[in-house]
């Protein structure tokens, strides 16, 4: 697979990358399975592994931890985890439960996850704010970067990089997400000026994408991403998903533009719930 570096950090990653959230009961992944996935995963070379405390009640960071455990292969990958607490207290305790559940000492990257608005942007960064627990965390050597992430509007995280020199930004991706609130338009210049490492993410836009799927993939590759990350709750994906990656051929901009005309139709706030608003009601970490 193609390597790209990631960002300023003078690390290199495949362009597919690991999301941990699939690897779940919630998904109809046994514990089994997950283990022989991840494995699988490291085998072929991905070694770059996104998960959260969030996803299914700390599942996915429970079995990445045990898949990497049993067979001692903490230190062939990068894990990246998040806080979806904007206060340092809370934060820290998330922390401290997440290092537990994936059986290691520290985590190479850690990210405020899903910043929504800018009111969220002012809770993380105020006094007593989840910025803060980032920072403390860094200095005590528990994680190694800072992150951030965001779904919705590419502004909020502009706005991020400008008040902070964030190492890197998962940020949605897809072919869809080009159409409203345009991460690929309004976000990457800017981030790859500052020298901030990209993921990409919602790349299937919550499976919306599915009967384009080896487009979709090569659509996300085709961006100057770092990497992109893909959910993946089965070996055939894993395959499936290696095989476009290993075979990836830039989209030329008049195929891009012509992917773009045969999927203008899935712009619309049926599929793309995450630029809503409305996607923060309740337990969104919980929902995602």
């Amino acid at each position: 697979m193609e390597k790209r570096l990631f960002g300023s950090t003078g690390q290199q990653f495949p362009i597919l990358s690991f999301g941990a959230q699939r690897i779940v009961d919630e998904h109809n992944c046994t514990e089994e399975e997950a283990i022989q996935i991840v494995n699988r995963a490291i085998d072929e070379g991905i070694t770059y592994f996104d998960t959260a405390p969030s996803y299914s009640n700390g599942q996915s960071e429970e079995r990445l931890g045990k898949a990497l455990a049993l067979q001692n292969r903490r230190h062939e990958v990068w894990i990246a985890t998040k806080t979806h607490d904007r206060t340092r207290d809370g934060s820290l305790k998330l922390l401290e439960a997440s290092l537990k559940r994936l059986q290691t000492d520290h985590v190479d990257e850690w990210r405020l996850h899903n910043i929504m608005t800018m009111e969220e942007l002012d809770q993380c960064f105020a006094k007593g704010g989840a910025l803060e627990a980032l920072l403390e965390a860094k200095e005590q050597g528990l994680i190694k970067h800072i992150s951030i992430s965001g779904h919705t509007n590419p502004r909020v995280q502009l706005e991020a990089i400008e008040r902070y020199a964030f190492d890197s930004a998962l940020v949605a991706l897809s072919a869809a997400d080009h159409l409203v609130y345009s991460f690929a338009h309004e976000f990457l210049p800017k981030a790859i000026e500052k020298g901030v490492a990209i993921i990409g993410m919602k790349v299937m836009a919550l499976g919306k994408l599915a009967p384009w799927y080896a487009k979709a993939l090569q659509y996300t590759f085709s961006l100057p991403v770092s990497t992109a990350i893909v959910g993946m709750e089965s070996m055939a994906q894993l395959e499936q998903n290696l095989a476009i990656a290993k075979s990836f051929k830039p989209m030329t901009d008049l195929e891009q533009l012509a992917f773009l005309k045969e999927i203008m139709h899935l712009a619309n706030p049926d599929v793309l719930r995450w630029k809503s608003i409305d996607w923060v009601s309740g337990e969104w970490y919980v929902r995602e």
